[in-house]
């Protein structure tokens, strides 16, 4: 018995097409069924699902695995950013990266867009620690934790705005407006 892995096979059977990623092969070329090897034990046929389940088991399992706020460790995530805000000749636009502009579609016939975008510029140790403020910077309003402002100090510096669109051309939104400084990275878009 020979193994091709030449990517999607498949074979006409009485249920229709069916598919399958590696085909194993008798001598003289034909498929076997998916999932079928002569010989295995049913949990070798089925690792992957074993597998699974036995994963599914230890992360259900009290203590199993370490909690990252008992191991010391915090979760990282990257971003990456689709586009950039603009601002030239009395226009603001959201230039997006040529890659992303498949998904442009449709963004042309919406009224308005929610933007998230980075405040790249107050990425810093130190603007990142500070967890209360007076709101609009007056310090007659009284001080408030950051989550109950629109601050751009936080500890992750994501900003949101509501903005109505004006036009697409190929991969720049016009937009009315935003809160935001030239050049600043949007990290998505939302209707």
């Amino acid at each position: 018995m020979g193994r091709a892995d030449t990517g999607t096979t498949g074979a006409a059977g009485a249920g229709g097409l069916q598919h399958w990623h590696v085909t194993d092969l008798h001598e003289d070329g034909s498929p076997l069924r998916p999932g079928r090897r002569r010989g295995a034990p049913y949990w070798q046929r089925h690792r992957c699902f074993f597998l699974l389940g036995l994963l599914g088991l230890l992360a259900c399992w009290p203590g199993a695995l370490p909690d990252a706020a008992e191991s010391g460790s915090t979760a990282v995530y990257e971003l990456r950013p689709i586009g950039w805000v603009r601002k030239a000749d009395g226009k603001t636009t959201i230039e997006i990266e040529e890659r992303y502009g498949p998904a442009l579609l449709g963004v042309g016939e919406l009224d308005s867009i929610w933007v998230l975008y980075w405040f790249d510029r107050n990425d810093t140790p130190e603007q990142r620690s500070v967890l209360q403020v007076h709101p609009r910077r007056n310090p007659d309003n009284p001080i408030r934790g950051v989550f109950a402002t629109r601050a751009p100090v936080r500890p992750n510096l994501i900003a949101l705005s509501r903005c109505r669109v004006l036009a697409v051309h190929g991969t720049t939104i016009e937009i009315d407006g935003i809160d935001a400084f030239p050049d600043s990275p949007v990290l998505d878009i939302k209707p």
